[in-house]
């Protein structure tokens, strides 16, 4: 009896060791919803933080440090129906730079397009083969965009089963009401052209040089600074190359790097030689014009006392 209970136990506890791929922290902001009955979203708070968190998103075990960090914030901004919702999502991934306590954003976007039905006390179910639920979709293809960029940055293009599972999401929503999965929708930027960009050959460059900015440059640069430097430096000469060829006139993955990346890259050229920091600032001014201010600083002589 001993014996098949510690069985059982082990079974458990690797049960949950291998669910557990995320470390999802999920907030949900209704605010600006009137009504009395507010214990619904506290009630979809904790739905959704146990769905994200307590199911198998791959084959792989996790520790508990290992689990991926990221950050949902669905903010309602419209109730349409009795429990028919409507808002945005904020999505923040990050990842722990080796050798070091600071950890580096992976992912930082906001979907515009959220529409979802939600109804208290029912299981919130997900089918990786159909579309059933526009909230579980949203969630379940988030999660993988987030573990496929994390593989990204750890070997190259190693998140490429992911993007696809993800991918699988898009097509099952093809003829779903709610916004945000079509390629003729939000001018190009949304999560159709989102994964289509991360597995289109032509952007190929741009997925590695998340592997070498982030493996190759950051996780260097606590022991070997300049190399590592170095390092981030060729990533974003890939990503230049991608801006000359110009797979596409819209180019939405470089905005979603450089909307991770622009303020730690100033910090990272902060301690470069003059003549590498006007180098990188040349090349930054060209292929992120939306940030250029923000790339002056890197020219920019500091102020000593």
């Amino acid at each position: 009896m001993k014996k098949l209970l510690l069985l059982a136990l082990v079974l458990f506890i690797g049960r949950l060791a291998h669910a557990q791929d995320l470390r999802c922290n999920i907030s949900v902001n209704a605010s600006q919803i009137q009504g009395t009955y507010r214990q619904v979203f506290q009630t979809m708070q904790t739905d959704l933080y146990e769905f994200m968190n307590n199911r198998s998103w791959s084959n792989n075990v996790y520790s508990v440090d290992e689990r991926i960090e990221c950050n949902f914030l669905l903010n309602i901004t419209e109730q349409v129906g009795p429990n028919e919702y409507k808002g945005t999502l904020q999505v923040q991934a990050r990842r722990p730079v080796f050798g070091s306590s600071y950890t580096t954003v992976l992912f930082n976007f906001n979907d515009n397009d959220v529409q979802f039905s939600y109804q208290e006390f029912n299981k919130l179910e997900f089918n990786e083969n159909s579309y059933g639920s526009a909230l579980t979709s949203l969630l379940a293809y988030y999660a993988y965009i987030v573990i496929g960029l994390d593989y990204d940055s750890f070997s190259p293009k190693g998140g490429t089963e992911f993007f696809k599972k993800a991918e699988k999401i898009v097509s099952n929503a093809q003829t779903a009401p709610e916004k945000g999965w079509k390629s003729y929708e939000s001018s190009r930027k949304n999560r159709y052209w989102l994964v289509e960009n991360l597995l289109n050959p032509k952007y190929s460059q741009v997925r590695n040089a998340i592997y070498t900015y982030h493996r190759l440059g950051l996780d260097q640069m606590g022991t070997k600074v300049s190399e590592g430097r170095d390092e981030v430096t060729n990533s974003l000469l890939s990503i230049q190359k991608v801006f000359r060829d110009k797979p596409d006139p819209h180019l939405f993955l470089l905005k979603i790097f450089f909307d991770a990346k622009s303020d730690e890259i100033v910090n990272v050229y902060s301690e470069a030689y003059a003549s590498e920091k006007q180098r990188v600032y040349q090349m930054l001014s060209e292929i992120d014009q939306a940030n250029e201010p923000k790339y002056k600083k890197i020219t920019e002589e500091k102020k000593t006392n």
